[in-house]
């Protein structure tokens, strides 16, 4: 099929991008296209135009911001994959974007669209979430920030306005020496959307025991968790297969989980289970080849 008919504008920066919005209700960004595009395609989407953001000066960048990693909206993915101040220092974002659909979308694929699009199987989205990044967007004129656990709101549905637009994420970095980070994600093909996701950022001290940890599961619910209490309850622990099992399936039984075509809830709910528990275990392990190297 071929898209319904519609207009193309170009702006030549954020705000009159804004004001092209705000004129039309079904105006609808686009930068990469690997997401809306299809959906035009097949008549599944049908917007009266396209704003186009993706040649808008200033918004294609990684900089290191203190201790925070910043990465502007139109940057494309396959260029986070090999950015080496992403590699140094957000290694869970690095360990996640091979996983993110096929090399040519990533070729083509932005970050803040990944973001904006807020697919609760996106591998992007789940890093945002368990990280806790600041989601920054360009409304009115104004500038603004939301952390990514407001910001996400269900499938393909966030709290940027419909006139707003995602300008930037801001990835909090992790000061410790050793850091080791873990994903792992199920599906019916490499590179397709995930059924259920995990990843795990620990860092540990010199004994090997856990200070600080970040978890999250993806693709099981409306949006990705972030699950702070299993992170707390990892502090001061050294690993341990069973007690981290256990701790992840007592916070994930009380869970909610979906159910579609491609998965049971209770399918999803086990897979997580197993998944996370990977994850953290991988972090710890390479968290651990850092604390060796340094012991030599």
């Amino acid at each position: 099929m071929k898209p319904a008919p519609f207009e193309y504008s170009r702006p030549a920066h954020v705000d009159e991008a804004c004001a092209l919005l705000a004129a039309d209700e079904g105006a609808r960004l686009v930068a990469g296209g690997q997401t809306l595009v299809p959906l035009m395609a097949m008549r599944l989407a049908r917007p009266t135009r396209l704003v186009d953001i993706v040649r808008i000066p200033g918004l294609a960048y990684v900089r290191s911001e203190g201790d925070e990693i910043e990465i502007g909206a139109t940057t494309r993915q396959h260029v986070v994959e090999s950015d080496l101040i992403v590699r140094a220092k957000l290694p869970l974002l690095a360990k996640v974007m091979p996983y993110v659909g096929h090399g040519a979308t990533r070729a083509r694929g932005t970050i803040g669209g990944s973001l904006a699009n807020a697919d609760h199987a996106a591998e992007i989205v789940l890093v945002a979430m368990t990280l806790g990044a600041t989601l920054r967007f360009r409304d009115g004129g104004k500038t603004a920030d939301v952390a990514a656990e407001e910001f996400f709101l269900g499938p393909m549905v966030t709290a940027l306005p419909p006139t707003g637009v995602l300008i930037a994420a801001r990835f909090p970095v992790w000061p410790e020496q050793r850091v080791g980070v873990g994903f792992h994600e199920i599906n019916a093909r490499a590179s397709d959307f995930a059924f259920v996701s995990a990843a795990a950022q620990v860092a540990v001290d010199a004994a090997g025991r856990c200070t600080r940890a970040a978890v999250g599961v993806g693709a099981a619910t409306a949006v990705p968790l972030r699950l702070d209490a299993v992170a707390e309850a990892l502090k001061g622990q050294t690993f341990d297969e069973a007690s981290v099992r256990g701790i992840v399936g007592a916070t994930l039984s009380a869970v909610d989980t979906m159910a579609d075509l491609h998965a049971s809830a209770d399918y999803r709910r086990r897979v997580a289970v197993t998944l996370a528990a990977r994850a953290i275990a991988d972090a710890y392990r390479d968290a651990q080849i850092l604390r060796d190297a340094d012991a030599r």
